[in-house]
């Protein structure tokens, strides 16, 4: 019997090579913040001459910048410092989430530059069609692409930060919301592009090259929209610019008005067969609970979520809630230890399949940190079946001090500004 032969890949040509090692000098910048090309060199095995050619590429077309003299650590003359350009190339990430909308734009060495947040309850506007909330979220990151380019940045992208089962490009369900199969990039597409002559998708405007400066719209560079759920995007941000230190996998759990899940797993997102992986607010922690939006009874959502810790604690905002537990007002720290428990039940669950390294809590939850923590760390002590599971152990976490932005936002933007790391050369004019 003939044997088929193996097949081989195909060899990189030079230019593919040059392009990989592009992405490989931007992303040490990156992750070093301030760095030398002797350093690049390094770290990355390239030689200094290699390396430099790079850099000069990256700094002619707007990626890095030079700032100072420095000493390399090593023997011989002080290297220039390199750092991720401040202007430019940059990522917008845009929530919609049940009672606000928040926009962000973070540079490329993911500083947040932009930042405008605006309180809209959408459940006081349940017959409201989805496009319309999608062209209110399109309004406000127009004003926020107006601002990036007074600060001389060009997002690369926008994406999404959207509450529900979200793939893409729809939301299949957003109980909250009241939506189902919305098609949100195209519908925040087509409302950006009336506002921002480039966004991809719209075909029946022109080429935004083609429309004059005069016009009082920037000339802009063709901008795509994608999208994601908002607690992966918020996962991301506690990743990426959290406080998590060598921690790679964990669960992240954001309390809003919903309660949504992300998994990390070896800092990567976890997100199942059809991308709708993390849903532990719709996870059931009583079969004859109340009813959820969701049609189900006893998710974890009407026990732990917003709607249902204000509820319980007879409590106007977070706010007056959070000031309640603080002077100990026995309702109110009832409601909030209930709903920690409630919250260890589900989250034994995800700890016995999954086994994170840590749980790491978001939304209004660090706030209650101080009588929530407690009764979830005793519920997973309890539950965990490999023991491991100790208050001590400092497994529980609250997430890091939020930004001036959103940290869904903020991780959607920044998803945008990984892209343009991973390949420099398709975000040059």
């Amino acid at each position: 019997m003939k044997k088929t032969p193996p097949t081989r890949e195909p060899k990189a040509d030079k230019a593919s090579v040059r392009r990989h090692n592009l992405s490989l000098v931007l992303r040490t910048v990156h992750d070093a913040g301030e760095t030398t090309r002797a350093a690049v060199a390094a770290r990355v095995g390239l030689t200094r001459a290699a390396v430099s050619s790079l850099v000069e590429q990256l700094l002619e077309q707007g990626f890095l910048v030079e700032s100072g003299k420095t000493f390399s650590g090593q023997a011989g003359r002080p290297g220039t410092v390199l750092k991720p350009a401040g202007t430019g190339p940059a990522g917008l990430g845009v929530e919609v989430n049940v009672d606000y909308v928040s926009v962000c734009v973070v540079d490329l060495a993911g500083a947040d530059r932009v930042r405008i947040t605006e309180p809209l309850d959408h459940r006081a506007h349940r017959t409201a069609e989805p496009a319309e909330l999608l062209a209110r979220a399109a309004g406000l990151a127009a004003e926020a692409l107006r601002s990036a380019a007074e600060r001389d940045l060009r997002p690369a992208g926008v994406r999404l930060a959207l509450p529900g089962l979200v793939s893409s490009g729809t939301v299949h369900q957003a109980p909250n919301l009241g939506w189902n199969r919305v098609p949100a990039d195209r519908l925040f597409g087509e409302a950006l592009a009336e506002r921002w002559p480039g966004t991809r998708g719209t075909a029946d405007l022109p080429a935004a090259s083609d429309l004059p400066a005069a016009a009082g719209l920037p000339v802009t560079a063709d901008l795509p929209v994608t999208s994601d759920n908002e607690a992966n995007a918020a996962a991301l941000a506690e990743l990426w610019f959290g406080s998590l230190g060598d921690v790679r996998s964990f669960l992240y759990l954001t309390g809003e008005i919903g309660v949504g899940g992300a998994i990390v797993v070896n800092g990567e997102l976890l997100r199942g067969a059809h991308g709708f992986a993390g849903e532990i607010g719709h996870l059931p922690v009583d079969a004859d609970g109340p009813l959820c939006r969701c049609g189900s009874r006893g998710c974890l959502e009407q026990y732990a979520g917003q709607s249902a810790l204000l509820r319980a604690a007879g409590a106007v905002g977070v706010e007056e809630l959070a000031r309640a537990v603080d002077a100990g007002e026995p309702r109110a720290v009832a409601a909030v230890e209930g709903a920690g428990r409630m919250l260890g039940l589900a989250l034994s669950g995800a700890v016995n399949l999954l086994d994170p390294e840590a749980v790491v809590l978001g939304g209004l939850y660090p706030r209650l940190m101080a009588r929530l923590g407690p009764a979830v760390d005793a519920e997973l002590a309890h539950r965990v079946v490999s023991g491991l599971w100790t208050p001590a152990a400092g497994r529980l976490r609250a997430a890091s001090p939020a930004s001036p932005a959103t940290p869904a936002s903020r991780g959607a933007a920044a998803y945008v500004v990984r892209q343009v790391l991973r390949d420099p050369l398709a975000y040059t004019s």
